[in-house]
């Protein structure tokens, strides 16, 4: 084999892999699992809330983070993803709205940070992971950790207000 032949084969092959590596799809930022996940802008999901009088699941992250990476993989576990039916589900990219991370920040701006607000936008600050810092930092590998903070929010937000009877539903027989 030629020189040559030995430099063109290796140049196709320089050329393969930089077409693969290219047209595969980004996870830049992680896979937050978009299909089964309602995540909404930040001001449609303000809205949202307010109308439907739901809660708010906040998450911050960015697209250079790997915490975010491994965090984006709990949005793929099936108590996440039906609790975060009951949630108005609002990912900013902290990158990309540096306002709105300085904004909801009490205890510092790092990545990835996940707080729950009232349907009117306000921090319920007590839901946090319990540590004394990096509070809205829930673990990255562990489902359970944010879907506890998840559960007790719907429940603080709903149980709070006495159900009010459905009229379309027939009265059940003594």
């Amino acid at each position: 084999m030629s020189i040559r032949t030995v430099r063109l084969s290796a140049q196709a092959l320089l050329a393969a892999a930089v077409l693969a590596l290219t047209s595969a799809p980004s996870l830049a930022g992680g896979d937050w699992n978009d299909s089964a996940v309602a995540w909404k802008p930040y001001e449609q999901g303000l809205a949202e809330a307010k109308e439907a009088n739901k809660p708010i699941c906040l998450v911050f992250y960015t697209d250079w983070c790997p915490h975010c990476t491994n965090y984006s993989k709990v949005f793929h576990d099936p108590a996440v993803v039906e609790a975060s039916a009951k949630l108005v589900m609002i990912r900013i990219n902290k990158d990309q709205d540096k306002p709105a991370s300085a904004r909801y920040a009490p205890d510092g701006e790092y990545i990835p940070r996940t707080y729950f607000l009232e349907p009117d936008g306000t921090l319920l600050d007590q839901v946090t992971e319990n540590r004394p810092n990096y509070r809205y930092f829930y673990d990255e590998h562990d489902p359970k950790s944010v879907l506890r903070s998840m559960n007790t929010v719907v429940a603080m937000t709903f149980d709070a207000v006495p159900a009010a009877a459905d009229a379309s539903k027939p009265a059940a027989n003594p």
